[in-house]
């Protein structure tokens, strides 16, 4: 890979573009979606096999609590061994765990075993997302000069953030169409072909040796295990495990939503308004001036993603929920690059691949918990009610903000 050191110091993102190759953001886009469809297809899959919401919302919460667990520790193992073994020996884990899974839905096998198959469907499942913002952190510091360095890593989150949002709006979608049109196991199955041919191509790519080469270049060892304890970082977690409960509250309520006006199967679609908005905006944080700073993004938006949660309290229609969600969507985006910002901002040396998959766990670990309790609560007290939890989500969101705002106060 050659550097790009005379690119404009106006286009950050070329540089950066150049430097990885084009490949390389087409090989992590598809990598992710199998992350990204998971939480949704064992639900599905745990509904349709066994014919119970309850099992199904408690599957997964299972991938989510496997995602907690291990997360981290898969981070810290790419930090310490390099992403490419460990990414290579997880992409064939997950891949067998996805298609386990499936055989044990159908099987006579008690609902335990199904919830230790989810288990470590979540405990091996490789998190391209957080790994690829580390691999292009690490580029960014090796490769671009020190003047662009700000604003390059604020246009790489804000891209990073996009293709989540992006593929943790197609990822349910796909699980619902292939679900629907070929059988309610298709889309783990599928998952796991796309695991082993991309999360093994993402890891072959030649930036797969990058992190530890740059620690062994530097000569610096990691910083303590203890630094990733401090709480200007643990409130950032705090404030990511919030969007992740937004998420998986959101999708469950407007599935309860729909479902009791006898169109459950458009709840992905409408969804979707809420996902294209938000990686839009996602994406044109970048283009916010460096005087609107980290800490009054988190808050202003993060503040319109709760005055959007409220106007479910009082939505009684389609078009209604779609204004709502429409709104939530300004929020919620720019809130989650601002997010990884401060991550990035704040990892210790050699930690960032850490750092990036406790974000990334924290979202995962949101969602399924939310996906969970709201199913419970959509199942005894209807969608009206299950409506308020994506509100409880956000005021999370922005009681973290707020704390952050204080505990941050020094970082630029």
């Amino acid at each position: 890979m050659t550097s790009t050191h005379h690119a404009p110091a106006t286009s950050a993102s070329p540089g950066l573009l150049r430097l990885a190759g084009f490949p390389y953001f087409l090989i992590a886009f598809v990598a992710r979606l199998p992350f990204a469809m998971m939480v949704v297809g064992v639900l599905t899959l745990a509904v349709a096999a066994r014919d119970s919401i309850s099992v199904g919302g408690l599957t997964s919460a299972a991938v989510g609590l496997g995602t907690f667990f291990f997360g981290p520790l898969l981070g810290a193992a790419a930090d310490r061994f390099g992403q490419r073994r460990v990414l290579l020996l997880l992409a064939g884990a997950n891949a067998a765990a996805l298609a386990v899974f499936a055989f044990v839905a159908y099987s006579t096998l008690p609902d335990p075993v199904l919830l230790l198959s989810a288990f470590a469907i979540g405990a091996t499942a490789p998190q391209v997302s957080p790994l690829s913002r580390a691999r292009l952190m690490t580029i960014i510091a090796d490769r671009v000069p020190e003047p662009r360095r700000p604003r390059t890593v604020s246009s790489t989150m804000a891209y990073e953030s996009a293709a989540d949002e992006t593929v943790f709006v197609i990822g349910p979608f796909l699980v619902g169409v292939l679900a629907s049109f070929i059988s309610p196991a298709a889309p783990l199955l599928i998952g796991a072909g796309l695991t082993v041919l991309f999360v093994g191509a993402f890891a072959l790519h030649p930036s797969g040796s990058l992190l530890s080469a740059h620690r062994g270049d530097d000569g610096k060892a990691a910083s303590p295990a203890s630094e990733l304890l401090r709480p200007r970082l643990l409130v950032v977690v705090v404030g990511i495990v919030g969007v992740g409960l937004f998420f998986g509250a959101m999708l469950t309520s407007l599935t309860a939503f729909m479902a009791e006006r006898g169109d459950s199967d458009r709840a992905g679609l409408l969804y979707g308004v809420m996902g294209i908005g938000s990686a839009i905006l996602a994406l044109g944080v970048a283009a916010l001036p460096a005087r609107f700073t980290l800490r009054a993004r988190w808050l202003l938006f993060s503040g319109i993603l709760l005055a959007g949660a409220l106007l479910l309290l009082i939505v009684d229609d389609v078009p209604g929920m779609i204004l709502a969600l429409a709104v939530m969507g300004i929020g919620i985006g720019p809130t989650l690059v601002t997010q990884y910002s401060f991550g990035a901002a704040l990892s210790p040396a050699g930690r960032s691949a850490t750092v990036m998959t406790m974000l990334g766990s924290g979202v995962i670990v949101g969602q399924s918990t939310g996906a969970a309790v709201t199913g419970v609560v959509a199942q005894g007290a209807g969608a009206p009610t299950a409506l308020i939890l994506p509100g409880v989500a956000a005021a999370l969101v922005l009681a973290a903000g707020l704390v952050n705002a204080v505990l941050n106060r020094g970082l630029r």
